[in-house]
Formats: C-alpha cells, sequence, structure tokens
C-alpha cells in the first residue's frame, strides 16, 4: 500500500529532520497565531466532503482557495491519473457574499459547518450531473461537459436540497415548504403549501440535527415516484426570545428551544406520490412524545423504514412501513437501562437482508438480519467496537467499516463479509488515524490518514486497499507552508492511567520544542470530557496546540469514561451523573501530571469549550483541584437549560432526577472554585443559550469573585475565521501568560 509506506517513511524523515534541525542550531521559525490563522492554511491543502461517482471513476471534494482557506470550491480527480482539477469555482457563480437565511444559517450551525462558498454538493445516481447549493441557490453542473445550470434565483434560501434517484427532479425546502423542480421541463412544483410559523414540511426539527444527526426531512424512493416527508409542529415547544448581538444590532429571536424536561414537536411521517400528490401518513405509534431518528427506503421501494426512539431513549424499533396504506410494524427493538446509542449503520441490501448495528453485547457490533427482521448472523465480534459502516460491496458480499481494533488511539479501515464467517482485515494499516468514504459499488474507497506528523493526505484506493492514486497528498516538504515550523513540532507522549475503579484511560502529554527537564514547566489541561468526543488520538490534530507548547506550557488530555470509542460501560459510567465521573477522572490525571518532576504542581491551568468548558468549571469548583486558572468558553451550566434529546438521554429530566441536576449545577459549589476564571462566549449562540452564562456571571458578582469575559458578537456557539480565532487564541496566550507565567 504506496499510501501507507509513504506515511510511515515520511514520518520517520519527519523525525529524523526534527533532530537534525535541533542538532544543526535554531533553523526552524517559531509558530506565531498570526501564521497559524492566516491564507495559505498551515496545515496545507485539505480534501473535504470527499465523494465518489457513482461507477467510482471520478473523486470529487471541496477544497479552500490559497487566498482564503474557508472559501470552498469544487474539485475532482480522475482515478485513472493525472492531475487534480477545479470544477466549480465558487467565486464565478457568486462573486459577493451574499446574506444567509435564518434556516439555513442554523443548518450550517448544526452541521458545524464554518466555512463558506461551495459547501455541500451531490452527485445524482446515474454520475452524470452534480448539484450545487451556493448561498442559497442552486447550480447544476454537468460531468461530461464542465457547464454550470442555474436552477433557482429567488430571494428566499433553497435549503437541504437532492436529486432524486433516477434524475428527474431536484428537490429543496424553501419557506418550511418542499418544492420540486422537473429536470427535463424546469417546472417548479410545491408539494406542500401550508408550511410557515411553527409548522414546518421535510426539515429536520432543531433536536434531530443537533443531536441525531439527522439534517433532512425527506427521502426519495429508488425509483423517484414516491417520497417520504416530515410534518413537524413546534407549537408546544417553548419560545426563548434569543438575543442575535452582532457588531452594529441587536435583534430579538424568537426561538423554538425545547429544554429538558419540557415540550418537544411533534412529527408526523408521510409518504407523497409523486405524479399524483396522494399523501399517506405512516403510524409511527400511540403516542406523538418519540423521536424519529432515520428514514430510509428498501431498495426495491417497496417498504419504508423508520427508526422510532422513545422519548426516554432507552427504546429504539426499526419500523417497516407499507408506503401505500401507512401501516407499520416493528422489526428488530433495542434496549438499554441507560440509553440507546443512534448510528448510521443500517444498510438495507438488494436481497432484502440489511445490516444493524447493536451494543447488545458490550461493544457495538454488526449484524445481519433477513427480510421481516429474523436475525440471521452477528458479523463482529470482541472487545472493540465498530466506529462506523462506510460502506457495501455487495458484489463480494462484505461490509466495510473504522474501528480501532488495536488502540483505541487509533483508527483503521476494515473489511469482513456479511455472507459467511470471516474475520475483519485492515484495508489500512500504520499508526495513525483514517477516515473514508466508499463508492457505492465495487468497494472502491477515498482515504484520508494523518498522524501526529503527517498532516491529513487523501487518496483513491481499489476494494482490497491497493493504492491507486493521491487525490490531495499533501507532502510536508520544502514547499508546504508548515515546513518552516516543522523542526519545533512535537510529538505528543501516549499513555494509559488507571481509574479509581482500575478502568484504563488513555492521555497524551506534549511538552514544549526547548524542554529541559531541570526545569519547571506551567501546564495546561485541555478537556472535553462529554460523551460522543474521543480527544486522544494519534492524529494530525490542531496545530493550534503547538502554540500552547511554543508559549511554554506541558499540554495533556485524557479521556475519561463517559468519552467516545469505548465499551457500553466506559461510556455510561456517566449516566444520570454528568460531571461527576468524568471529573474524577480528570482530577486522576492531574494528579499524574502534578507528580512529574518538571511540572510546578502550583501552575496548572485547565481549558476547555462547550462540555468542555462545563468540565472547566466542574474542575474549577472539585474540591483540592489547586487549578491556577481556567478558560472556559461557551459552558453549559444548568442542564435544566439545554434542549431535551441531550440532556435527557444521560440525565433523565429535572422532575425525574433532581439529585443528579443539582450535583452538575456548578453555582451550587461556587464557594469551592480557586484560580482565575477566563469565560467567552458567542453573543448569538443559539445552542448553549446566552442565560447559561449570565447565569453564572450573576452568582460570581454577588459573590464579590473577579473574573476575566470576552465576548464574541455575531458568533454563536464556535467562533469562526481567521480574524476571530487569532483573537481568541491571543486572548487565550494572554491570559495564561498573567496566570501562569512561563518555565523557570
Amino acid at each position: 500500500m504506496i499510501l501507507l509506506k509513504d506515511s510511515l517513511i515520511w514520518a520517520a524523515l519527519a523525525v529524523a529532520l526534527v533532530s537534525n534541525c535541533d542538532a544543526a542550531g535554531a533553523r526552524a521559525e517559531k509558530l506565531t497565531p498570526e501564521r497559524v490563522f492566516s491564507d495559505p492554511a498551515i496545515d496545507g491543502p485539505l480534501a473535504r466532503d470527499v465523494q465518489l461517482s457513482p461507477d467510482g471513476s471520478l473523486v470529487t471534494y471541496l477544497k479552500g482557495k490559497q487566498s482564503d482557506q474557508n472559501a470552498l470550491d469544487l474539485w475532482a480527480a480522475d482515478a485513472k491519473g493525472g492531475a487534480p482539477f477545479r470544477l466549480v469555482d465558487s467565486a464565478a457563480l457568486a462573486p459577493k457574499k451574499t446574506a444567509l437565511s435564518e434556516a439555513e444559517k442554523s443548518r450550517r450551525e448544526r452541521m458545524r459547518v464554518s466555512q463558506h462558498g461551495i459547501v455541500e454538493y451531490h452527485w445524482d445516481e446515474q454520475g452524470k450531473v452534480i448539484l450545487v447549493p451556493l448561498d442559497g441557490d442552486l447550480y447544476l453542473a454537468q460531468r461530461s461537459s464542465g457547464t454550470v445550470r442555474r436552477l433557482t434565483d429567488t430571494k428566499s434560501d433553497e435549503v437541504d436540497s437532492k436529486i432524486s434517484p433516477k434524475g428527474h427532479y431536484v428537490s429543496f425546502v424553501r419557506d418550511q415548504n418542499l418544492y420540486v423542480i422537473g429536470l427535463a421541463d424546469g417546472k417548479e412544483s410545491a408539494l406542500t403549501a401550508d408550511g410557515k410559523g411553527p409548522i414546518s414540511w421535510a426539515t429536520a426539527e432543531f433536536v434531530a440535527q443537533e443531536e441525531m444527526d439527522r439534517y433532512t426531512g425527506y427521502w426519495w424512493s429508488p425509483d423517484d415516484s414516491k417520497i417520504a416527508l416530515t410534518r413537524v409542529d413546534e407549537s408546544g415547544v417553548d419560545i426563548i426570545p434569543r438575543l442575535e448581538v452582532s457588531e452594529e444590532k441587536l435583534t430579538s429571536v424568537d426561538q423554538r428551544y425545547p429544554r429538558a424536561g419540557r415540550p418537544n414537536a411533534i412529527l408526523r411521517l408521510y409518504v407523497e406520490d409523486a405524479p399524483s400528490g396522494r399523501r399517506v401518513q405512516m403510524d409511527l405509534g400511540p403516542t406523538d412524545d418519540i423521536y424519529l431518528a432515520r428514514v430510509e427506503w428498501a431498495k426495491d421501494g417497496a417498504t419504508l423504514y423508520a427508526e422510532r426512539l422513545s422519548r426516554d431513549q432507552r427504546r429504539l424499533d426499526l419500523l417497516a412501513c407499507d408506503p401505500s396504506t401507512g401501516t407499520c410494524r416493528v422489526i428488530v427493538r433495542e434496549t438499554s437501562p441507560h440509553w440507546v446509542e443512534l448510528s448510521d449503520d443500517f444498510k438495507p441490501l438488494e436481497s432484502g437482508n440489511f445490516l444493524w448495528s447493536s451494543e447488545r453485547s458490550g461493544y457495538r457490533h454488526l449484524y445481519l438480519y433477513g427480510r421481516g427482521g429474523v436475525l440471521k448472523r452477528q458479523i463482529t465480534s470482541g472487545e472493540w467496537p465498530v466506529a462506523a459502516v462506510e460502506g457495501v460491496n455487495e458484489a463480494k458480499g462484505d461490509v466495510i467499516f473504522r474501528a480501532s481494533i488495536a488502540t483505541p488511539i487509533e483508527q483503521q479501515l476494515y473489511a469482513v463479509s456479511y455472507l459467511k464467517s470471516d474475520s475483519p482485515h485492515a484495508l489500512t494499516k500504520g499508526h495513525g488515524w483514517w477516515s473514508a468514504k466508499v463508492a457505492k459499488k465495487g468497494g472502491t474507497f477515498a482515504a484520508t490518514y494523518s498522524d501526529p506528523m503527517t498532516p491529513p493526505r487523501t487518496g483513491l484506493y481499489a476494494a482490497d486497499g491497493t493504492f491507486v492514486r493521491w487525490i490531495e497528498e499533501n507532502r510536508l516538504d520544502a514547499h508546504h507552508p508548515y515546513y518552516l515550523y516543522l523542526a519545533r513540532r512535537r510529538v505528543p507522549e501516549y499513555g494509559v492511567l488507571k481509574a479509581d475503579d482500575g478502568t484504563p484511560l488513555h492521555y497524551a502529554l506534549s511538552k514544549p520544542p526547548d524542554f529541559d527537564s531541570k526545569k519547571k514547566y506551567p501546564a495546561i489541561v485541555e478537556v472535553y470530557g462529554g460523551p460522543h468526543v474521543q480527544f486522544v488520538r494519534r492524529d494530525w490534530g490542531s496545530t493550534a496546540d503547538q502554540l500552547l507548547l511554543e508559549a511554554g506550557y506541558v499540554l495533556f488530555r485524557l479521556d475519561n469514561r463517559g468519552s467516545d470509542n469505548r465499551s457500553v460501560a466506559f461510556k455510561t459510567a456517566v449516566d444520570r451523573k454528568l460531571g461527576s465521573i468524568e471529573t474524577q477522572d480528570q482530577l486522576q490525571g492531574v494528579r499524574f501530571l502534578k507528580s512529574l518532576s518538571y511540572i510546578d504542581p502550583a501552575r496548572v491551568a485547565v481549558s476547555g469549550w462547550s462540555y468542555g468548558g462545563f468540565m472547566t468549571l466542574e474542575l474549577m469548583a472539585a474540591k483540592g483541584s489547586g487549578f491556577a486558572a481556567g478558560a472556559a468558553g461557551a459552558p453549559p451550566t444548568d442542564w435544566k437549560l439545554y434542549d431535551t434529546c441531550y440532556t435527557e438521554r444521560y440525565m433523565g429530566t429535572p422532575q425525574q432526577n433532581p439529585a443528579g441536576y443539582a450535583q452538575s449545577d456548578v453555582l451550587n459549589r461556587l464557594g469551592d472554585l480557586r484560580g482565575r476564571l477566563l469565560m467567552l462566549k458567542g453573543l448569538s449562540d443559539d445552542n448553549v443559550i446566552l442565560a447559561n452564562t449570565t447565569r453564572l456571571t450573576a452568582a460570581l458578582q454577588k459573590r464579590g469573585v473577579t473574573f476575566d469575559m470576552m465576548e464574541y458578537p455575531g458568533e454563536r456557539h464556535g467562533i469562526n475565521g481567521n480574524p476571530k480565532r487569532l483573537q481568541l487564541w491571543r486572548t487565550y496566550l494572554e491570559f495564561f501568560r498573567r496566570t501562569l507565567g512561563r518555565s523557570h
């Protein structure tokens, strides 16, 4: 495998280069915030949203401009060779950046899309055209000629656009209603008309997008004859007035935000016949208080599958629905005393069988079911979890998936037969982290690899893992933006600690470039700590971390119980008591850190964003933790203020678990908070609403506690764009310099 071998060789050469540069003297430049947050991108060119044409002969991806890494264009590379080429220039189609609708801004926020230009695109099933949404309008690019046709030119945004499987229609949501355009005649038709106010059609509601990774509310049947779509009624959802604080104005937005223990939106699922407009409601059960997690058509279009999740998230039902009558029946049921995890691993097959993943064994593994829900066999097993199914090669009877079988901090791509007893065989190798996109047919895949000395690089591979060609090599040579700083780059030291019950906890520790074991160093604990995130991975990571090392700090990370990519027992240790087990485990890491001879135990700080901000506060308020400082970004401070789906999954409702909610509220322990606090917050955050910050601010003021605050007008849950990211990191560095100093 050329990519594997080349990655490993280059990693070794890079380490040797570091040693040689050190030995030859200070020939490398110090990395600065000004360089990290400027163009071209310091990490080199990155292939985003990599996709393969249906026949696997062309790879497409999004790539930032040299002059603006956040302005994305659509690029392509032929599988047979030749230089990659720009397929669609975003600036040519839309020279001026336009304001997006609230629906599109919210959708991008939920999908964590911070770039602009072409941020998504969609192949048709025949591989002839690519649908390109751009600044609220739609364009169609022809593969053969490269010509681009504009489909819409309206004041309202076209959101969540798709090409129907047979290529007859383009569909989209506009102003809360579903529309289609016939590509043969260009005629536009509205499939729904009453979407307004609290009613929306074909749209994923807030919690579906934010917490269930479902970003759409409609699904075409394989033959283009039908379309499944949701009707969302948010009438019963609480209206939480939210201030949009921008640079020059203050706007009040009445956001429907379902807080823990309060009503959710009510969903209906319908199937509409495209030619006639006849609409049939699917029977999702006797109660409206459910989540619609996933919807998928059978390959022959005869069955519509829906995943129904109970409000308490302890039961997940796979429903098989008759699209002509609306009758549904449960064919698979998953239950848990904690919560049932959602995934995208359900894959209907041409045979009528389907693939399914379950954590019933204590780890997520794959299973083959027959038509009607009869279990045929367990496909994978072992004390490791399947991370995600990436594709199916039905010609061979293989399922292709990502997993960390050897160690949780590395990830490979594997294939295994679902037709017979088989063991997973690796399609990739190397001591790093892989991700992949698999073609719909044939098993060809595009994969991206990185490790601590190899920035992300993307190649095309045959179904057996044989290297075909580079898509974005991103070689770290003398022409690479990072090359001047490479000799001072430091690779983390990875290790394992034991929790108080003996559970292994993985950590990463990084030292400054000019490290001297005889000196005493200040240290920063970077924390997230929450579910569905793994912080300790053997990958390239965030280059901004090197700024802390250049400033003279030792950097420490630890994945506590509750983090991702481990056993069910590891993840569910936090059930009904968020902030408790995580704090215990992080403090175990802090004790280890302070025991090191080169660490000054009086100068240790903690920093985190979102759940990491919550954990920063929890750790600073833990008795005896002894942090000198902490930087908490966008922290939830009261789980009663956070949304239903996330919070109730781990905490139940406030009515069911008042003690758990009280225990996790840092305001109840502010008397124990030690160290200087920096709080950071986007003033238009529609996820962790502003009340989380204002209640803490008021409580600190009442106690006479002084603290630092940095607010970002116009920013939501994250801080985006080079100028503001530069200011954010200058703020961090200045704060830690004041509170921790440097090594001595």
